[in-house]
């Protein structure tokens, strides 16, 4: 079993031996079969984590894992996954919801069909309402505001928010946290959004934004692919310390940034236990017939920060940070 499995015993150790024990045909190794359906891609630095914590998930509980993503953030294409894993019968689905007008039905779909589905990352607000078994990851609303205290506390008065996916609920709840706590400290935040296809167009458009206002001194991104092209662009201006930089989610990239003192904090919701966990719980609904009645919301919001940062660097080699 994994170090994570084995740090998780003290939380589930009575439901992981019911699944161990119980001597039931399905019980057998491999016997199910679960589809995770992300709007994220394994190669991407976030899901890369996300999907570590899936295949280690499905090695510890003896199961049969399919980790799919469309290539791009395409709401079309990934309701398409959905339908085709539904149409595949599994023994139980993980889908996040970035999107929940654009995947609702087809969640509704797979809940209908009598799939046990689990969401992760993105929909805590609306996994009850499409009728999801639970939901897994942290609200996205309440660790903007985080952000936002923290980096008010900071002494930044002027932000931009840097939205990588406009329209993608979990992300624009970010920002809206975010701004709920900037201007209640008497702070100002401003959305950007950007292309994060185009690295090298993000970077400019952050390096013509600060350009444009010499007020801005907080520059907010909401996961590592968007952290990378604000160092760029401070960097590159030489004000890299100088204007105050966080971020969501954590990157090898980011976090050498907060260790070498040129980011404030980044958020972390701990993506390992959101690929992780919902394996576990799907493997106990079909094995043991248990139910989670509320949101997981355990996953974050965390921060590492300068004090910290090298521990986790020390852990994100192992990929499951």
């Amino acid at each position: 079993m994994s170090r994570f499995a084995r740090l998780l015993a003290p939380i589930l150790a009575t439901a992981l031996i019911a699944v161990l024990l119980l001597p039931t045909a399905g019980s057998a190794q491999g016997s199910y079969r679960f589809v995770v359906v992300t709007h994220g891609q394994a190669s991407d630095p976030f899901w890369s984590v996300v999907k570590n914590g899936v295949d280690q998930a499905a090695k510890d509980m003896g199961v049969t894992v399919e980790y799919q993503a469309p290539g791009t953030f395409d709401m079309v294409a990934m309701a398409q996954l959905i339908d085709a894993a539904v149409a595949s019968k599994p023994d139980g689905m993980v889908v996040s919801i970035p999107d929940a007008n654009a995947l609702g039905p087809h969640i509704k779909a797979a809940v209908d069909a009598g799939i046990p589905v689990i969401s992760i990352n993105s929909g805590s607000d609306v996994a009850q309402s499409l009728g999801v078994l639970t939901h897994i990851g942290q609200t996205e609303f309440e660790a903007g505001q985080g952000g936002g205290t923290q980096m008010a506390t900071a002494g930044v008065k002027h932000a931009i928010c840097v939205n990588q996916e406009v329209g993608n609920a979990a992300l624009d709840l970010r920002c809206n946290g975010f701004k709920d706590k900037m201007t209640a400290a008497g702070a100002s935040v401003d959305v950007l959004a950007v292309d994060l296809n185009n690295p090298t167009d993000a970077q400019q458009r952050i390096t013509a934004a600060v350009t444009a206002d010499s007020t801005i001194d907080g520059i907010f991104t909401l996961g590592p692919t968007g952290a990378a092209p604000a160092l760029a662009a401070l960097n590159a201006m030489g004000k890299l310390g100088q204007i105050k930089l966080a971020t969501f989610d954590l990157s090898p990239d980011v976090l050498q940034a907060i260790a070498d003192g040129n980011m404030l904090f980044a958020i972390d919701q701990q993506q390992y236990m959101q690929g992780y966990l919902p394996i576990v719980l799907l493997k106990l609904n079909a094995s043991n017939l248990n139910t989670i009645a509320n949101p997981v919301l355990m996953t974050g919001p965390g921060f590492v920060t300068k004090d910290n940062a090298l521990k986790v660097i020390n852990l994100s080699k192992a990929g499951t940070r």
